[in-house]
């Protein structure tokens, strides 16, 4: 059975309050103005360093502070990676369905890997997943060799891929998988623009375009 790789961040759960408030945290030691919702989500997609980096060119602060910044923003959503974090509609129901048939499930992050693990254990997203990836092992997504990697965990040479993002459309692309685009999460442009082999707003709607993909 075909596996079915999900990235995590605005595809399975909705973290960017708890992000916002790690970076906030994080950057009032620098003395400068909170960053609100739209700004923090419009960060999002390639990895928590880009994160603070994208935060240290909006407040114009020294480039040389991001090791420091990094850390900070680091230690602080560990510390909280889940109090404000929610689940999408119908995400459990659809990982049950989709193990239920007989599909290997498999995490594709750019998230540092123990902070997904984190939020995976602390959301009861665990148990359902053979293989996580997240930042830190290999290159970052769009490069297709996080991907792979999970795959190769998985025992498989092909899957299917479900994210929400530009990221993760290049990424599908770039590693020449079926792309499932979740329209509800963090993209930036038109749903219609990005690379896809099919898109969804409902989790219910999921176990039967992966069904459509074989």
């Amino acid at each position: 059975m075909t596996p079915v790789i999900f990235d995590l961040d605005g595809t399975l759960v909705d973290s960017v309050p708890d992000l916002q408030a790690a970076l906030n945290r994080a950057f009032a030691a620098e003395g400068v103005a909170p960053f609100d919702l739209p700004t923090v989500t419009s960060f999002i997609g390639k990895g928590m360093a880009n994160l603070v980096q994208r935060g240290i060119e909006a407040r114009g602060l020294d480039a040389a502070a991001h090791p420091r910044l990094f850390q900070a923003t680091a230690a602080a959503y560990e510390a909280e990676p889940t109090l404000r974090t929610r689940l999408y509609p119908g995400v459990t129901e659809a990982l049950a369905a989709l193990a239920q048939a007989g599909h290997p499930l498999g995490i594709c992050t750019n998230k540092p890997e123990g902070a997904a693990r984190l939020v995976l254990d602390q959301m009861g997203l665990t148990p359902w997943f053979q293989s996580i990836v997240g930042g830190g092992r290999v290159a970052l997504k769009p490069d297709p060799a996080p991907l792979r990697l999970c795959m190769a965990e998985l025992g498989a040479d092909h899957a299917i891929f479900v994210g929400d993002s530009e990221v993760d459309a290049d990424t599908a692309l770039a590693a020449d998988l079926p792309f499932l685009l979740y329209t509800e999460g963090y993209r930036k442009s038109p749903a219609q623009d990005l690379p896809q082999t099919a898109r969804f707003s409902d989790f219910a709607e999921l176990p039967w375009l992966v069904a459509e993909q074989g």
